[in-house]
């Protein structure tokens, strides 16, 4: 449906240093979407906003055009005055700009008429930024904006947690004239969500970042197909601390695409949980992958859980049920299994994991069941007592691991993950056939590496992590899941990367 700022809600930003970047980031902005914010301010110099405007006027792209000129106390680049700001601002309205974008700031000192007379023919947008913070209270913010006397409003503000960014979100539900934005790691997700919610557009970047979390154009459009979310469209996520790492969101996302299923998977940054689960109602999710630190603690949140997830004592899957009820599941359990027993013969063999949190609570479970001789060893010897008590397996001291053997190590702890890389053990204790490494990105770790130099046979994580994930879209759609689909996408990104990091070195 056609909105108050046309048919593309998704707005690319475009933003460069010269005339000729600007222009080349135009032309590359409009292959994805109809609706443009040019930020003058970025560039240097009135020669070269004299340049890009006299150009814009000659050769107007077919699309919904938005000026902004944000002066440094506004958040911006521009170091004039008010004054010399609104007359850049009207002369990109006579060279066709649809709209303007005025800073609360800016707007604040001018007559309610005499704003949208200087800027005529195009139409105001009042805008608030706070790059420090969400404030408690709203209403006031909302007023000031509205008072000012544009058309739209535009909120944006700084998140620290994700009911921040619900609440910023919350702003733009049943009405058309509202623009919200959720700014920093824990607005990532809201970002895309706004749209849901109702606000009128969503921002990303053409090529540079005008805002803490700002995604690509690349990210909104390609991968969370933000230009079709709706009220229809149904929410997953994955949640964790740190969550930048994660996959998921590629391979749900496209999971959704390959079976045209209405739903969109996005991540939260989470470190208080019980903020989170109260908060995630007003963005409508649906289900929940459940990543480090969480997978134990989510138990005592949950109305219900698998018979088997509770044996375990670890989550990594959720669904939300009728009246807004949490039902828990454990799909790691799956993954583990299949990785190796396609690799090894689980009965009788014997396997070391190294760690003792929810990721190994899911191995040390499905070996035991699959009639291998579980060990435990973990940097806290009381968390693998524990475990081993439990799963009925057998503590290893980290001493002692370079004068054993066993049929597979497998490391459950987030050590080597990206970007931060690093070994969980030494080559010396690895005395082993098998090395799995629940770590999928990168794809070989130096973990593995250490093995592959001392001719182990080695797993990828992402093997297990794709298992797991297609037991997850399983759950929660009923339907199955299209792997070669969701395989090919996760592999070839992991290939970019790897060869990316072979020209850098």
């Amino acid at each position: 449906m056609k909105g108050l700022f046309g048919k593309d809600r998704v707005c690319g930003v475009v933003a460069a240093g010269t005339a000729r970047e600007m222009r080349s980031q135009v032309r590359l902005g409009l292959r994805k979407t109809r609706t443009l914010e040019l930020r003058l301010d970025y560039l240097r110099g009135a020669k070269e906003r004299d340049d890009f405007l006299l150009s814009l006027g000659r050769n107007r792209p077919r699309a919904l055009l938005i000026a902004t000129c944000r002066r440094k106390e506004g958040g911006g680049l521009f170091q004039g005055s008010r004054e010399e700001q609104i007359e850049i601002l009207a002369q990109a309205a006579r060279s066709g700009c649809d709209w303007c974008d005025v800073e609360i700031e800016t707007a604040k000192h001018i007559a309610r008429g005499k704003l949208a007379r200087a800027l005529t023919p195009a139409r105001v947008m009042v805008s608030h930024h706070d790059f420090r913070r969400t404030p408690r209270s709203l209403t006031g913010m909302t007023r000031r904006l509205e008072r000012a006397g544009g058309q739209a409003i535009k909120i944006a503000t700084q998140c620290h947690s994700v009911s921040d960014s619900m609440r910023i979100c919350e702003l733009a539900r049943g009405r058309r004239d509202v623009v919200v934005i959720p700014m920093g790691e824990f607005g990532l997700a809201g970002r895309v969500l706004s749209l849901r919610m109702g606000s009128a557009l969503a921002y990303a970047a053409v090529e540079q970042a005008t805002a803490p979390g700002q995604l690509s154009m690349d990210a909104m459009i390609g991968l969370y197909r933000a230009a079709q979310i709706t009220r229809r469209t149904r929410v997953y996520g994955v949640i964790g601390d740190p969550i930048g790492h994660s996959l998921s969101p590629l391979l749900h996302n496209t999971a959704f695409r390959a079976r045209k299923f209405d739903a969109v998977f996005v991540p939260f940054l989470v470190r208080n949980l019980r903020e989170f689960l109260g908060a995630m109602e007003g963005f409508g999710v649906a289900g929940l992958s459940v990543t480090i630190p969480h997978k134990e603690t989510i138990l005592r949140s949950l109305d219900d859980c698998d018979p088997l997830a509770a044996r375990i004592g670890a989550v990594n899957t959720v669904v939300v049920r009728g009246g807004g009820r949490l039902y828990g599941y454990n799909t790691d359990y799956v993954g583990v299994l299949r990785s190796l027993e396609k690799r090894m013969r689980l009965a009788g063999s014997r396997v070391l994991l190294f760690g003792a949190g929810g990721a190994a609570r899911a191995a040390a479970f499905a070996l035991a069941q699959a009639g291998s001789i579980v060990c435990i060893c973990a940097r806290r010897p009381e968390r693998a007592r524990a475990l081993a008590r439990a799963a009925g397996g057998q503590v290893v001291a980290r001493a002692d691991l370079a004068h054993e053997f066993f049929d597979a190590i497998v490391n459950c702890t987030p050590i080597g993950m990206h970007p931060h890389g690093g070994s969980p053990l030494a080559s010396a204790e690895l005395n082993c056939r098998i090395v799995m490494d629940m770590v999928y990105r990168p794809r070989e770790t130096e973990l593995l590496q250490l093995a592959r130099r001392k001719g182990i046979e080695t797993i990828s994580g992402v093997e297990m992590f794709l298992a797991q994930g297609f037991a997850q879209y399983e759950i929660w759609t009923g339907e199955r899941a299209p792997e070669s689909a969701m395989r090919r996408a996760v592999v070839s990104t992991l290939d970019r990367e790897e060869k990316f990091k072979a020209r850098r070195s």
